[in-house]
């Protein structure tokens, strides 16, 4: 029973052909494409007031240099959210309940903006890795812990999405089987399983979101400290 819990996460076949870029591309389908009239429904309206919203949000701390990744940041907040959202739809696979997923996406980003603060700044990004007043005898152990935690950063992005998606999503399916198991003999255990069942849903609703904002903050974050 245990391994049936973890179903959930294995790639989805047919024919021996895996249906992970289908589930990967499926959500820019239910984005409305632009058109020609002056005048657009209300769900175009939504779409660029949430761009605008999601694209001023990140765009904030950073200078102009910076706001060339607009685009690139902006798509992977909107590519993500979609997921994460239509992930918790029954009968759904979530692509980002996959680390390798997560880390292809985390590490070229990252590794650009590592190369982009190289490339421009050198000096500046290389003294990351040894504070200011540091001691001598502290610099070398210094120089190994910094760069450690910097090589690391990809990782944490990607465990931190993954990790956080696959634990709602078991807690989820644990309640669900908690509240069809009791409903034929506690039905009033069941009802109040269901409520709590209710209340999760809409708790791994904003975790969704929030892990999608987060995973874009961390990105913009690290592009911030290269220019």
């Amino acid at each position: 029973m245990n391994l049936s819990f973890f179903d959930q996460f294995s790639s989805p076949s047919l024919l021996g052909i895996p249906l992970i870029l289908i589930a990967m591309t499926f959500p820019a389908l239910l984005l409305p494409s632009p058109g020609n009239r002056w005048v657009t429904n209300r769900l175009s309206t939504l779409q660029l007031w949430l761009i605008n919203l999601i694209t001023k949000q990140l765009m904030t701390p950073l200078n102009k240099q910076g706001h060339k990744w607009a685009l690139i940041l902006t798509s992977l907040m909107i590519f993500l959210l979609l997921i994460n959202l239509l992930g918790l739809l029954p009968y759904t696979f979530t692509p980002t309940t996959q680390l390798s997923m997560n880390l292809a996406l985390a590490f070229p980003l990252w590794l650009a903006t590592l190369l982009t603060g190289l490339r421009n700044q050198p000096t500046i990004s290389l003294g990351h890795l040894l504070p200011e007043g540091t001691p001598t005898p502290l610099i070398p152990a210094l120089i190994m812990i910094e760069t450690t935690s910097l090589l690391i950063r990809p990782l944490a992005l990607g465990v931190r999405l993954t990790a956080n998606l696959t634990a709602g999503h078991l807690l989820i399916q644990l309640i669900s089987t908690a509240t069809v198991a009791l409903f034929s003999t506690m039905p009033a255990v069941s009802l109040l399983t269901l409520l709590v069942l209710f209340l999760l849903t809409l708790l791994e609703v904003a975790v969704a979101m929030i892990q999608a904002y987060v995973f874009v903050l961390l990105l913009s974050l690290y592009l911030q400290e290269n220019i």
